[in-house]
């Protein structure tokens, strides 16, 4: 179980770059985008063929990072300029990169585990510099040693780029481009009134949000060993799931940019321990990952609201018993005020 979760958090940061794309896309620019599950491949496919044909692993990351930033443009261009439905814009562009996706990658899958990419990089710069035993040296020292996994790096590595791809995310949204984007996405006529151009904004807006899918489908292909034509199937939901939980465990309906995007990365770890954890029963199978992500959005979305709902009527019930004993206390004033007004008329 320690081991799966381990995996879990693992994977969940390296998810949540992707996650951070649905949730420019759904939450800042109100955009249904479908491309996801495209852009996600396409990242991966172009670093795959990259990394195979002998480039280096980190160039071949940003290069499939760039292209689905180009894609996303796409996408927000047919919108704009094309004026189609944002959800059929993203349709569109989702099954038009399949058969892109196999263009480029020229078959199915390819594999990756004989091939140098970033995380055999970081595993021997982790080796090299022997800091397996300096992470390991306060664990040894507490006795808890052999709670910890036996190699860190990933997890390492996957944290210092998460915080990296934070801060940048951070920074842009609360520059001035960053806050029309955000505007952009609550009100645009209120944005058109300040004669800013709103379409570059969604534009851009969604080629940033395709860029960090495409992002983290670079990196999930060469941590998988493998980039496949059908990775991308349902990452959307997953996307989804991880902004929800997110938002409903974390934000504590905070505006702040920076609490947010936190939210959405802790909640995209949170949704790879759970989808670990249900895999540990014994009744569950790797064939309900669909399933299991299902009840998970379900159950995100239909909590709160109940939650919402009780409270709600609690606070009802409670103002409506504090209304009726204040009637009372009126009443009671009233009838002692006319008492004494018929003592003294007496």
């Amino acid at each position: 179980m320690l081991q799966a979760l381990y995996g879990a958090v693992e994977s969940g940061l390296i998810y949540a770059l992707m996650a951070l794309g649905v949730y420019i896309s759904f939450r800042l620019l109100d955009f249904p985008d479908l491309t996801v599950d495209g852009s996600f491949v396409t990242g991966g496919a172009v670093t795959s063929v990259m990394v195979v044909s002998g480039v280096d692993p980190f160039t071949a990351t940003l290069a499939g990072a760039a292209v689905g930033f180009v894609v996303g443009c796409i996408t927000g261009i047919l919108h704009t300029k094309g004026n189609i439905n944002p959800l059929l814009a993203g349709i569109l562009m989702m099954v038009a990169l399949y058969s892109i996706n196999l263009r480029i990658m020229g078959q199915p899958n390819i594999p990756l585990l004989n091939e140098t990419t970033v995380f055999t990089v970081v595993e021997n710069w982790w080796q090299a510099l022997n800091l397996q035993g300096i992470v390991m040296a306060p664990f040894e020292a507490l006795g808890i040693a052999a709670y910890v996994p036996s190699s860190l790096d990933v997890l390492v590595a996957a944290t210092i780029l998460m915080v990296i791809v934070k801060k940048l995310l951070d920074f842009f949204l609360r520059t001035e481009a960053g806050t029309t984007l955000r505007a952009t996405g609550d009100n645009q006529t209120m944005v058109r009134s300040f004669s800013a151009n709103t379409n570059v904004y969604i534009v851009v807006g969604m080629g940033v949000s395709n860029m960090l899918v495409a992002f983290s489908g670079s990196m999930v292909v060469q941590h998988n060993g493998f980039a496949d034509i059908n990775l991308g199937v349902g990452m959307i939901i997953i996307g989804l799931a991880s902004v929800i939980i997110g938002e409903v465990l974390f934000s504590f309906g905070s505006d702040k940019i920076v609490r947010t995007t936190l939210a959405v990365i802790l909640g995209a770890i949170v949704y790879r321990m759970i989808y670990a954890i249900a895999l540990q029963v014994d009744f569950l199978e790797a064939s309900d990952m669909k399933l299991i992500t299902a009840l998970i959005v379900v159950a995100a979305l239909v909590v709160p609201n109940w939650l919402g709902q009780t409270n709600a009527k609690q606070q009802y019930k409670k103002s409506k018993a504090n209304a009726a004993k204040q009637e009372a206390r009126q009443a009671d004033a009233e009838g002692e005020r006319g008492h004494v007004t018929a003592q003294s008329d007496s």
